[in-house]
């Protein structure tokens, strides 16, 4: 297969093939931590979407502070992806949700942690508040293999 030499893409785990293009542009500032601009996705044979996972552990805990919360959450997220046959490297896009207030490092640093140096297109929301009161945070991904 012949791949399109565009300057803007970075190439990234190929699967044997060109299949999720890291778009980094040029002309706009770098971004503000460990994230692409975009993803852009082809061929995939499969693709998957989360819901958005909470922060409920094996024992059906909910485990206090957010830096607890976030460990749990990517575990459940590794959990899934696993169960689906997919990498970290199939991550795509991920969007998290925080309660307003909380420390937005932790959830970084979670978030870095878990996708090994990975780029995925990303999004943090920050909410007054999710369906349950002691949830800090919720996280939704979608990947493509």
């Amino acid at each position: 297969m012949v791949v399109p030499q565009v300057p803007r893409l970075k190439l990234r785990d190929c699967h044997n093939e060109v299949m999720n293009l890291e778009v980094m542009l040029a002309n706009t500032p770098p971004t503000a931590s460990h994230y692409a601009h975009a993803v852009v996705t082809t061929y995939p044979q499969r693709m998957l979407h989360t819901s958005g996972i909470a922060p409920i552990n094996a024992e059906g805990m909910v485990p206090d502070g957010i830096e607890d919360q976030s460990r749990v959450v990517w575990t459940n997220l590794l959990e899934i992806l696993a169960e689906s046959e997919m990498d970290i490297t199939d991550v795509v896009s991920v969007t998290t949700y925080v309660v307003v207030g909380q420390p937005i490092g932790a959830v970084l640093v979670a978030r870095d942690r878990a996708l090994k140096g990975h780029r995925a297109a990303s999004t943090v929301v920050m909410v007054s508040e999710l369906i349950r009161p002691e949830w800090l945070i919720e996280i939704a991904l979608v990947a493509a293999k």
